[in-house]
């Protein structure tokens, strides 16, 4: 499976999540693939809104490049949106992290699983408080 079909079945799962505990949550068109900067999913109920970057992998650490991650703090302060990295570690689970609490190595962002567990928020953990 390509790594695109893999993303998009990742953020579908994400999606249904959110409208079975009564938030909305719609798929960015073109996301990753206009100039503009833009996440993979918005989410939001009356109190809260969320945008999300999705990414789903197989190992046990996954690296962003600097950008992905200041287009999504850029999008969602000029949105008024909360942004979250959200990490599908392939056969252990969603991980929903802060892009403040990633590590940051010159041009590239990574964050592997014993850092999601430590650092990182359950789908549930999220959406507690909204």
């Amino acid at each position: 499976m390509g790594s695109k079909t893999k993303g998009t079945i990742a953020e579908r799962e994400i999606l249904h999540l959110f409208w079975k505990n009564s938030w909305a949550c719609i798929r960015v068109a073109g996301s990753g693939s206009m100039k503009y900067p833009c996440p993979d999913l918005l989410a939001g109920n009356n109190i809260r809104k969320l945008a999300i970057e999705c990414k789903a992998i197989n190992d046990d650490k996954k690296y962003l490049s600097k950008s992905e991650v200041s287009d999504l703090i850029e999008f969602s302060r000029k949105f008024g949106a909360e942004p979250w990295i959200a990490v599908k570690f392939i056969g252990k689970g969603w991980y929903f992290l802060n892009p403040e609490d990633m590590q940051i190595n010159n041009a590239t962002i990574s964050i592997s699983l014993e850092e999601a567990k430590k650092k990182g928020l359950s789908f549930d953990e999220l959406i507690q408080n909204g």
